[in-house]
């Protein structure tokens, strides 16, 4: 059997109670404290993710899916448990390494795009291998022109993200995810700033891409189009899993 490319160990994401949280009464201050509990986000998730996966984390608002996205792309911290990229344990690094993990292994796409309104179509995509250090600036030019028409924006490399409509955006944040080939895209509501026949088009190209290049993509969703699309389905409620699909 092959070693998952992403693998979550008997997770916990624990925010602690705030106790320094002021009222002007101190002795209703005093009940709130005593009375104010920590926040499970995540109680004790473990689920693998094989390598060209097309699936989706679902369930209500508040139910841990973009916790558990925001973990294994290294946004925020574990509290109990091990998340392996790849065969690395992302909650034994410092800060560091997880940003080197970030760089390398992940890519992100957003709902609200994420894009640098100043730079170009181009320039945003190459932004992610300028970080890598690992091309030339030939490699860097070549490589984004030739995403951003696998996206089907050939012709509008030059073009602001404000000159172009929220499905081209989008399109951009995809070609910017895809470029530095990672293990794997996380998808925190991609559909969510977009129409009915715009997240069609996105979701489409997606699964094309996904089995072009056989890179694992997690969606974070409640977006009905976007579960109906997808191979699989991890339901979440209240921290746990409910169905693993």
């Amino acid at each position: 059997m092959s070693t998952p490319i992403v693998s979550v160990q008997n997770v916990y994401k624990i925010y602690p109670a705030n106790s320094l949280k002021k009222k002007r009464n101190k002795f209703r201050e005093a009940e709130i404290m005593e009375n104010e509990l920590d926040v499970h986000a995540l109680d004790g998730i473990s689920c693998n993710f094989e390598k060209g996966e097309f699936t989706a984390i679902a369930g209500p608002s508040g139910s841990g899916k973009t916790t558990l996205l925001n973990l294994i792309g290294c946004l925020d911290s574990i509290s109990k448990g091990h998340i392996y990229i790849d065969d690395s344990d992302i909650a034994t690094m410092d800060l560091k390494e997880k940003t080197i993990i970030r760089r390398d292994k992940i890519g992100f796409i957003f709902q609200s795009y994420n894009l640098f309104p100043v730079l170009t179509a181009q320039e945003n995509v190459e932004m992610a291998l300028q970080l890598s250090g690992r091309y030339s600036k030939e490699e860097i030019r070549s490589k984004s022109y030739d995403i951003l028409k696998e996206v089907d924006l050939d012709g509008k490399q030059d073009r602001l993200p404000s000159q172009l409509s929220g499905g081209q955006q989008q399109r951009i944040s995809i070609a910017r995810a895809l470029v530095k080939e990672p293990a794997v895209i996380l998808a925190d509501e991609p559909t969510a700033n977009l129409d009915s026949k715009n997240s069609q088009m996105i979701l489409e190209l997606m699964s094309e891409l996904n089995e072009k290049h056989n890179i694992t993509c997690l969606f974070s969703t409640h977006d009905q189009l976007v579960m109906k699309t997808v191979r699989r389905i991890i339901s979440l409620r209240d921290g746990k899993i409910e169905n693993q699909g």
